[in-house]
């Protein structure tokens, strides 16, 4: 039986839905799909090694910050878990198209370590890319992605000498979870977050690492769909039940 330790205890992960430690949301506006109302599960863990961690992605759950969660909407199941299978993963012509423009970029592997400049481009890809929900102070941004009870690492992504992205993945022995990534605006044209997931697969099969997980895919959501580009790859359907998608 593998565990989470939490603030307040250890959560045995096989009955963390029975849990007084689980933290249920009220329902808000979804923020991909309109007109839907959308609920979260949560909880607040301090550590998280790899079988545990490859455990509650097979559950579903997702890490932000010191919280893990998952969607626990009361009239919807659109939010699907999706990974990819490293040795089997081919681009198509127009993912070719993305890792050709990107061929002058540089890439560092890091330790992950918040910035001035870091957090200059953070608020100025928030500015372009979201709305108000997020919080933009210095404390809010190192809580979110600095603050990892997991092992983690950083890709950084150069064009000369000047920083243009950052990616922030989670990682073990047989996998990466991406966490976020944010970039320069002013390169918005050169689609670097599609060319993160790309730069990080190939880094992962380079590795011998089995699976990148990408988070969740939402067939009629604009912002999340675009994850099925990258195949073959496969759904949650159930737990730890992972089946190949086809459209």
């Amino acid at each position: 039986m593998s565990d989470v330790r939490t603030s307040q205890g250890v959560v045995s992960t096989s009955q963390g839905d029975q849990d007084a430690l689980r933290y249920v949301s009220a329902e808000s506006d979804c923020p991909y799909l309109p007109e839907a109302r959308a609920r979260t599960e949560a909880y607040g863990v301090d550590r998280l090694d790899g079988k545990v961690y490859e455990r509650l992605l097979g559950r579903g759950f997702r890490r932000s910050g010191r919280v893990v969660y998952r969607p626990r909407c009361l009239n919807c199941n659109e939010c699907r878990s999706i990974r990819i299978p490293t040795d089997q993963f081919v681009m198509s012509r127009s993912l070719r198209r993305v890792w050709r423009i990107n061929t002058d970029l540089r890439v560092e592997v890091n330790e992950p370590q918040a910035t001035p400049e870091k957090f200059d481009i953070f608020l100025r890809y928030l500015d372009k890319q979201h709305d108000d929900t997020m919080t933009r102070t210095m404390e809010a941004y190192l809580e979110f992605l600095y603050n990892t009870p997991a092992p983690s690492i950083e890709f950084d992504y150069f064009l000369g000498e000047r920083l243009v992205g950052v990616s922030l993945v989670d990682h073990w022995s047989s996998g990466l979870s991406s966490v976020y990534m944010y970039f320069d605006p002013d390169a918005m044209t050169r689609s670097l977050g599609t060319y993160s997931v790309l730069w990080e697969v190939d880094y992962a099969k380079r590795h011998n690492i089995s699976y990148y997980y990408l988070g969740y895919f939402v067939a009629n959501s604009p912002k999340m769909a675009y994850k099925s580009r990258f195949r073959p790859n496969e759904i949650l359907v159930g737990d730890n039940r992972w089946i190949t998608f086809r459209e």
